[in-house]
């Protein structure tokens, strides 16, 4: 859900628009295609047929389109991080384990160095393909060589872990000389879900049911959005998107909190097990912080 994003000051070469024409201000597009579970050559493969595809699109609107060439690509795709799928990885991520020894080490970052290698090589794809300009949508884990990018991009979740560094670790992408985006950031709807960031939709158990301990709260996401937003002004973050518009496989029962799975969505809205949708708290707070406002 995208709440800010700072215009280009030119045109990238090779659109169809005329020379020296930009796009329309404020008319900046992501396109940001999600691979899951690829292996590298795979990965490479995929992004490049996206690149393909953006580069149709931007030629094709009078709007920016920026390619995101991936997300959290050491989590989300295999290879790179120990672990059997997104859980397994995950889990091998936050073992406290992993990282209290250099044999434990040791694998992680021979995964990340795999990973910065098939990232330079889906660059150099990718630019022959596409005219426009490229980021990544890093995790804050993640080591990124952003010489090869045009814009730095991170998915930033704020938690109790990292709060008191947070804005110095935000200030510190300015060092490549770039804009600087937050491709993430946000919370779930349970008091205390601003402490858990971005593993705040584990609360959910094996059998489906979320404990009793936790408490339906969406005074939470806007307390959340409210401060990272101010934190955003202070560290001139060029752009931010909340994750999400809405989760939709977690519905919102009311009249069952076991079974209130929208207590682990991020979603500005809740879905209901009918498929409709209503809003949150949270929504409401986007609509009157960046409604109507003008580009920046």
């Amino acid at each position: 859900m995208p709440l800010r994003y700072a215009s280009p000051a030119t045109t990238p070469t090779g659109s169809s628009r005329p020379a020296g024409s930009p796009p329309r201000p404020g008319s900046t597009s992501g396109f940001s295609p999600f691979p899951y579970d690829l292996d590298a050559a795979e990965l490479v493969g995929y992004l490049t047929g996206a690149a393909e595809r953006a580069e149709l699109l931007r030629r094709e609107t009078e709007r920016e389109v920026v390619m995101v060439l991936g997300c959290e690509m050491t989590l989300f795709c295999k290879g790179f991080v120990p672990g059997e799928g997104l859980p397994g990885r995950t889990a091998t991520m936050t073992n406290p384990a992993t990282w209290a020894t250099e044999e434990g080490r040791a694998p992680l970052l021979a995964g990340f160095q795999r990973a910065r290698d098939t990232q330079r090589e889906t660059v150099a794809a990718a630019r022959q393909v596409f005219g426009g300009r490229l980021t990544y949508a890093a995790g804050m884990w993640e080591q990124v060589d952003w010489d090869q990018f045009d814009i730095v991009s991170v998915d930033a979740y704020r938690d109790a872990g990292n709060a008191e560094r947070y804005a110095d670790e935000l200030r510190a992408y300015h060092r490549f000389g770039r804009p600087v985006v937050v491709t993430e950031f946000g919370c779930c709807t349970y008091r205390g879900a601003a402490d858990r960031g971005g593993l705040g939709w584990t609360i959910v158990t094996e059998d489906g049911t979320i404990p009793a301990e936790y408490e339906r709260d969406e005074a939470e996401q806007v307390r959340y959005l409210h401060e990272l937003d101010a934190v955003f002004d202070e560290e001139r973050v060029a752009g931010a998107f909340w994750f999400t518009f809405a989760g939709f496989e977690l519905p919102h029962r009311p009249d069952d909190p076991a079974h209130d799975l929208d207590l682990a969505s991020y979603g500005l809205v809740a879905m209901r097990p009918d498929g409709g949708w209503e809003p949150k708290l949270a929504f409401h707070a986007v609509a009157a912080l960046y409604g109507g406002q003008p580009a920046r």
